[in-house]
């Protein structure tokens, strides 16, 4: 049979089997080895539990625990039936009747009922209790872990690939979580079902024995009910091992190594605790009466294992200069050239996080920022220049900063050894309250120790290395203008034109500059509009080049190109909705503008000004209040000055003009700015 049969065949006709047990006699010898197969498996279980890194690594253990605990039900009725009509039930439970307890029925009922208390009331409880609660919070956390992959997707830290992948592991997280809570629920029936099989046995051989073969009091109990006993200790060693392993995959963090080594990494991690635990241990041999030796070899195997636990002291006191720039003895002119040359875009650490973009201490930060150049080339079709990082020693601890052209525009912390919980039940968690940097959400930075527990509240749990990639993203699409000059304009033309060059040809250098070129792409860009459509953006602009070279109109020929995706990208559910002027308003808005060296300006006297603004500005709040995003719609002739025009107050409010609306879907006015009449001073 080909392997891949098999496995697929191999746990149906197991079931089947499972169930055949329960109404067909088994000879002793086949139940021999099938409780050897039980016992066996169980370990395996309880191990594999132990070494998988994450509790989804193990999927199938719930289902494992329902196939397991039948297998165990089914042994137990084979062995009764063989234990009741025949006195033996193979050399297993014999042995476990006779040896294990040393032929005492009391013996066997105190070790059975130790065993029970040990699965039934500690571990078992335990870990439902544990599964119950990682189901409940598991679901509550859902949303929050599919905003944080969202925004990893977003900032381009992620493909589209890698979020759906997350996405099936958050939902197979929920799935598991909910299946443990049921399987949980097995493993303690299991526990009482272990109980009244027990007792039914004792009562039935003794009953058998008696009063069925005739035997003597004496007989029947080391006949039958011995044999009971031994039955209910083989079926409860592998029931206590599942119980375990329950209790094992409920409790396990994400880690990158087996449950063993997290655990004795993270026990031998410190000297201190080892020390006076050892110190403590010798210190036992003073007590009157207490053997010396047992207490002297635990107390200096502690002491032992200090030597080789690491000293944080000591790693704390490593200097980190990771990034230090090493001076050259024989520098040349060119070299200090090289020097002042001022980056476009940097980011400075300080001193104590330069860890960010070790590869040695984990540090993933430059492979992080090499996606988000990806992402933000795919997104506003602008390859951003290859970011500088460097330490920085005047910044203060656990901070970072970033630069545009020498020039700092944001700042931001990452301490060490902690990750940003972002939320609204963070009391309870303890840590540094903080501000989330991009969208000024509350925020708590906490130990990277307390990550499961800020999930399971609910709380969306940011890495340090996402934090600065968002922040940077962000800083990257508001700057985007800024950080395309003249030769990336070059190099995005040079694109171009191998696949369309009759395009490049008529543009520039026959019409246009590359510089007014470039004007022209940073005006889109300033007002949030992606240039990957640059064939499209070269054909309007050419076109409207043989007529004029104003900036304003070439940018408007543009728009008008790009209306659909322009649009597209402020429409909700097929809807646009807008805020609108009053007619007359727009007249004499269009009367008042003027004509300056920065582009054409809307000189409205104070009053009106502060009047529209605050129009503006209230109907604004009111749409965004609804859980609705307007923009602001207006003539093509004064779209660009109405834009400077709100742009101090209100930067991130589109305005739109009423052509870019031709053919999309449906409009919904949000309000009109009304127009009043000026008084007439007398």
């Amino acid at each position: 049979m080909p392997p891949k049969l098999l496995t697929k065949l191999g746990v149906p006709v197991g079931i089947v089997f499972i169930v055949v047990m329960l109404v067909v006699p088994l000879p002793a010898i086949v139940l021999d080895l099938l409780i050897a197969l039980n016992i066996v498996g169980a370990l395996l279980i309880l191990l594999t539990a132990m070494f998988v890194h994450r509790p989804l690594d193990f999927a199938a253990f719930p289902a494992v625990i329902l196939v397991m605990t039948l297998f165990r039900l089914a042994l137990n009725v084979s062995a009764t039936r063989l234990v009741l009509l025949d006195g033996f039930a193979g050399k297993v439970i014999d042995t476990f009747g006779h040896f294990v307890v040393g032929g005492s029925l009391i013996v066997g009922l105190i070790v059975f009922a130790i065993l029970l208390v040990i699965q039934f009331v500690v571990i078992t409880n335990g870990a439902g209790r544990v599964a119950e609660v990682g189901a409940r919070f598991t679901l509550d956390a859902m949303p929050g872990k599919q905003m944080a992959i969202d925004a990893d997707l977003n900032s381009g830290l992620i493909d589209e690939d890698e979020a759906r992948k997350r996405r099936r592991e958050v939902h197979a997280e929920a799935d598991f979580y909910g299946a443990m809570d049921g399987a949980s629920k097995f493993v303690k029936g299991d526990a009482i079902a272990a109980i009244i099989i027990t007792l039914v046995n004792l009562i039935g051989g003794f009953a058998v024995g008696v009063a069925q073969n005739g035997m003597s009091f004496s007989d029947a109990i080391n006949t039958y009910s011995l044999l009971s006993v031994g039955d209910g200790l083989v079926s409860q060693i592998p029931a206590l091992l599942l119980s375990v392993a329950t209790g094992l995959i409920v409790t396990r963090n994400t880690g990158e190594d087996d449950m063993g080594s997290d655990i004795v990494r993270q026990v031998m991690a410190r000297q201190m605790p080892l020390r006076v635990a050892g110190f403590g241990g010798l210190a036992l041999c003073l007590i009157p009466g207490l053997p010396k030796l047992p207490f002297i070899i635990a107390g200096g195997l502690m002491l032992l294992a200090s030597t080789r636990a690491e000293s944080p002291e000591g790693n704390e006191a490593e200097p980190e200069n990771a990034l230090a720039l090493t001076a050259s003895e024989n520098e040349t002119p060119e070299d200090l050239a090289q020097e002042i040359q001022i980056d476009p875009l940097a980011l400075d650490l300080s001193a104590d996080i330069v860890d960010l973009v070790d590869p040695a201490s984990g540090g993933d930060l430059l492979n992080r920022v090499k996606a988000l150049r990806r992402k933000i080339a795919s997104d506003i079709g602008i390859v951003i220049p290859p970011l500088r990082t460097r330490d920085s020693l005047e910044l203060p601890a656990q901070t970072y900063a970033i630069k545009l052209f020498g020039v700092e525009v944001a700042r931001g912390e990452a301490p060490r050894g902690q990750v940003l919980a972002i939320g609204e039940y963070l009391g309870s968690l303890p840590g540094t309250p903080t501000r989330e940097p991009v969208f000024g959400l509350d925020a708590k930075w906490i130990a990277q120790e307390l990550r499961s527990q800020a999930e399971l509240s609910g709380a969306t749990v940011v890495d340090r290395t996402s934090v600065i990639t968002t922040h940077l993203a962000e800083v990257v699409n508001q700057h985007a203008a800024r950080l395309l000059g003249r030769e990336d304009v070059r190099l995005l033309t040079d694109v171009v034109k191998r696949t369309h060059p009759v395009v490049v040809e008529e543009l520039t250098p026959t019409q246009l500059s590359l510089g007014e070129v470039q004007r022209v792409l940073q005006s889109l860009l300033d007002e949030g509009i992606s240039i990957r459509d640059l064939v499209r953006i070269f054909e309007a602009i050419s076109l409207r080049a043989a007529v004029t070279k104003d900036v304003d109109t070439l940018v408007e020929s543009a728009r008008m190109a790009l209306g659909p995706a322009i649009v597209a990208q402020h429409t909700s559910g097929n809807t646009v909705h807008v805020i609108s002027f009053d007619p007359r308003l727009e007249q004499q808005m269009l009367e008042a503008q003027r004509q300056t060296e920065a582009g054409m300006i809307i000189a409205l006297d104070p009053d009106t000004a502060q009047r529209v603004l605050t129009q503006v500005d209230h109907l604004v709040r009111e749409a965004q209040n609804s859980n609705t995003h307007p923009v602001v719609v207006c003539a093509p002739q004064i779209r660009a000055s109405l834009r400077r025009f709100l742009r101090p107050t209100m930067a991130r409010v589109p305005v739109l003009s009423y052509s870019e609306l031709v053919g999309t879907g449906q409009i919904a006015s949000v309000g009109v700015v009304a127009h009043e009449p000026l008084a007439v001073a007398r």
